[in-house]
């Protein structure tokens, strides 16, 4: 039998209320954090310019498409756990944690400096989310943030390459 919950929807999951109620609310902290993430990406692979131009341009395209994929991911874990997921682009521009990308950014090798201080400061809040997610007993959210962080860490990777000499 299902039970209604103050997290709105039904659900027969069986994870206590609490540390449900728990996990929608931190899903919901990272997919804010990701789609905003997503966003700064976007505006990156638009707005660069110079010799590194067409690499850096697709290469941000395809950074972009795996955060799509991630908010997907974190949405429905929320909406899974009886919650809502909090996903338009307003109320990630409300939450979300990462700083602001600056406007007049058009250099390549500023737009990858930007990035990896971003993806740094978002891989960081995985594995608190990780930890948190643990510490509920959570094991399905916690493998998700993990699946998600080993995925960044990569990506992280990548960018940091540009960098290197």
């Amino acid at each position: 039998m299902s039970t209604t919950t103050t997290l709105g929807f039904n659900t027969r999951i069986d994870i206590p209320e609490l540390t449900r109620e728990s996990m929608v609310s931190l899903l919901n902290q990272q997919l804010a954090d990701t789609f905003d993430l997503y966003t700064q990406i976007k505006q990156a692979h638009w707005n660069v310019k110079g010799m590194d131009f067409m690499p850096l341009h697709l290469f941000f395209d395809e950074l972009a498409e795996n955060f799509i994929r991630y908010a997907d991911m974190l949405a429905e874990r929320a909406t899974a756990l009886g919650g809502r997921a909090e996903g338009t682009a307003r109320m990630a521009a409300a939450n979300s944690r990462i700083d602001e990308l600056p406007l007049e950014l058009t250099d390549g090798k500023d737009f990858v400096i930007a990035l990896a201080n971003r993806f740094s400061e978002y891989a960081a809040s995985l594995r608190s989310a990780i930890d948190e997610s643990a510490h509920w007993n959570d094991a399905t959210s916690s493998d998700l943030f993990t699946e998600i962080s080993r995925e960044v860490d990569k990506s992280l990777w990548f960018i940091e390459s540009h960098l290197q000499a």
